[in-house]
């Protein structure tokens, strides 16, 4: 009787253990603008999530700028960051986060035949050239962020300087066409979806592209700390072929209008905001560009930093290329090929 009391104790004991093991792994995932930041559409349909509530858990969890993202990682509160080409950067040389890894592309700004985000200001404005910025306010969505730091060095390469030559503020991105058309600002940083509104079409222009200013950019990859991969590993792996599958349905021509109907009851923006250039490569009129195997280009990206180096917007310089770890993608593809 004793003997079978301590069988059955060790196989408790032994259940116990199997069931702490085979709680879902936590992942939450930053974005900055929804639809175009993956986060918000990945599961939205759940059929194409084969691990989802099973291997892990998902949340998406939004963010004003990227700059945030450098705190948000440190104190744990998230486990993938979508950091871009300035603030990745600033999270390893002066936050110190040297066990970034950059585990897949999300999208990139500028890439030939797809959208660039665009610096505009009111289509009546005397504003005809970057010089004429000067003495003018300038409003972006965070310091230090994607579309910042370009427009810095584009005020640079024109002899203008925030603070000095021209006032730079921070508001956020759904607000900005407000300010402009009421006189608050002289411009504006415009990503997608919002460049699509047929009213900021109607009352705004173009002034430049954050291609004209930096070239082609990694606006956003996604980044996790090295010892949370080598972990969770499998249960990572997991995500990543569900986040590819679901990337690709996306993707799919043949997905367009079912893809148009997921952004609009995402965001509750009417369909003709999106239904003309989502998933879509059209240059200007299209969508950002996104690496259909997942992997950041680590050199395209090394010349962004060293732009940055460049133009005093980073203390020193950093050898990107040593912190790609493309192990996630590569066997997500694996995955999906069979």
């Amino acid at each position: 009787m004793r003997a079978r009391t301590m069988v059955a104790a060790v196989l408790a004991a032994a259940f116990g253990a199997a069931s702490a093991q085979a709680e879902p792994l936590q992942i939450r995932l930053s974005y900055v603008v929804p639809v175009s930041n993956w986060a918000t559409i990945l599961f939205q349909k759940p059929e194409l999530a084969h691990h989802l509530n099973k291997s892990y858990t998902f949340e998406a969890v939004h963010f004003q700028g990227t700059p945030q993202l450098i705190q948000a990682l440190a104190a744990g509160e998230i486990e993938i960051a979508n950091f871009g080409f300035t603030s990745l950067p600033l999270a390893i040389s002066n936050a110190g986060m040297t066990d970034l890894r950059i585990i897949a592309d999300e999208l990139e700004d500028g890439a030939p035949g797809y959208y660039s985000n665009q610096f505009m200001v009111r289509k009546d404005s005397p504003i005809k050239t970057v010089e004429d910025l000067k003495g003018k306010i300038l409003t972006i969505n965070a310091f230090g962020s994607g579309t910042d730091i370009p427009l810095e060095i584009m005020l640079a390469k024109h002899n203008l300087m925030n603070k000095r030559d021209v006032t730079v503020v921070e508001s956020p991105i759904p607000t900005m066409a407000a300010m402009l058309a009421d006189h608050k600002v002289d411009l504006i940083a415009q990503p997608l979806p919002f460049t699509a509104d047929p009213k900021l079409k109607a009352s705004a222009r173009t002034l430049f592209t954050q291609a004209d200013a930096i070239g082609l950019n990694e606006l956003a990859l996604w980044v996790a700390r090295e010892p949370f991969i080598e972990k969770n590993r499998a249960a990572m792996n997991d995500f990543m072929e569900d986040a590819m599958r679901a990337e690709r349905w996306y993707e799919d021509p043949a997905n367009h209008d079912e893809a148009v109907k997921i952004a609009v009851a995402v965001t509750k923006i009417p369909a003709d905001r999106w239904d003309s250039w989502i998933f879509r490569k059209d240059g200007q009129n299209g969508d950002y560009y996104r690496a259909p195997d997942g992997k950041v280009d680590l050199v395209q990206m090394q010349r962004t930093i060293d732009e940055q180096v460049k133009y005093g917007y980073l203390k020193q310089p950093l050898d990107i290329t040593k912190y790609g770890d493309f192990s996630l993608v590569e066997e997500a593809a694996k995955r999906l090929a069979k």
